[in-house]
């Protein structure tokens, strides 16, 4: 059914929504691969378009745009707004349309995290959600508003979307390929923790595999090396013992050692859409008061 492939990109959008952070250089003296990672606001257009399909899938074709609008500190925390409508064409005549709507916030210390969504279908809302979360000693607290109101107790060790990519930021300057953890960031209903696999590539030099989006025209980014990571989301308890799981949707970009992405594809296992940067632009930070 192409409304199951319009739902389907609901969680992949939500989990995408802070990939895109931009790192400082590192202190006088500080090492690359140590060096605290420091967000920078910025807003970015990515325009959308069919990649590959599989299986059954009904969708034909695809065209959209995802927004982010990133900004924040070092002292007030982390926030984002972000809107993603994609037309998925059935080649049937239909088109269906999501529209799906997030703002988000989390604490620079990466303990406190609050979000909320909204999905649209062909402007019929889907679902909405609201809550926040609080990383404690022994666990991870989560009070959902809506749906309905719901209390959560998970893991303490679940980590938040922005701790998330700077762990990947981390590892990938550090050199390392692979990263695993379980993540919490409020999609589909709020109640679910994502196991997630993080697969980091081998560096790309400046200048290699050379494009044409909005990343090609920014000077920043003309003499850093970049990465293509692949971070593949998969549901807990829907593992089969006798089988290798296959993950719920997969994200895949190029990661610059700045922390800016490009050359998005989301994978929904059924069809994939690729994400150009069309548009990028670097805001100046907020200092601390």
């Amino acid at each position: 059914m192409v409304v199951d492939d319009v739902l389907a990109i609901r969680p992949a959008m939500l989990s995408l929504g802070l990939l895109f952070f931009i790192s400082l250089p590192a202190a006088r003296g500080e090492d690359a691969a140590t060096a605290p990672v420091n967000l920078v606001p910025h807003r970015a257009i990515y325009d959308l378009s069919l990649g590959v399909t599989r299986a059954n899938s009904q969708v034909a074709g695809v065209r959209g745009r995802i927004l982010y609008d990133f900004d924040g500190n070092t002292c007030q925390g982390y926030s984002l707004e972000f809107r993603q409508v994609s037309e998925l064409d059935t080649g049937e005549g239909k088109i269906s349309t999501s529209d799906l709507r997030s703002t988000t916030w989390e604490g620079a210390d990466a303990k406190n995290f609050k979000f909320s969504s909204q999905n649209f279908v062909d402007e019929n809302l889907i679902d909405s959600v609201d809550g926040h979360a609080e990383r404690e000693a022994t666990k991870t607290a989560v009070a959902l508003e809506k749906p309905q109101p719901k209390s959560l107790s998970l893991a303490p060790g679940v980590v938040f979307p922005t701790e998330h990519m700077v762990r990947v930021i981390n590892a990938a300057r550090a050199g390392q390929s692979v990263l695993s953890f379980p993540v919490y960031d409020g999609s589909e209903t709020g109640d679910k923790v994502f196991d997630t696999l993080t697969v980091i590539g081998r560096e790309i030099a400046p200048g290699e595999r050379n494009h044409d989006d909005a990343a090609a025209g920014e000077a920043k980014l003309a003499s850093m090396p970049r990465w293509p990571v692949t971070i593949s989301y998969f549901e807990r308890g829907k593992s089969d013992n006798n089988s290798e799981q296959t993950p719920a949707y997969a994200i895949r970009f190029e990661l610059y050692a700045n922390g800016i992405s490009r050359a998005l594809a989301l994978d929904y296992n059924n069809f994939v859409i690729n994400g150009k940067l069309t548009s990028l632009d670097i805001k100046d930070a907020k200092p601390c008061r």
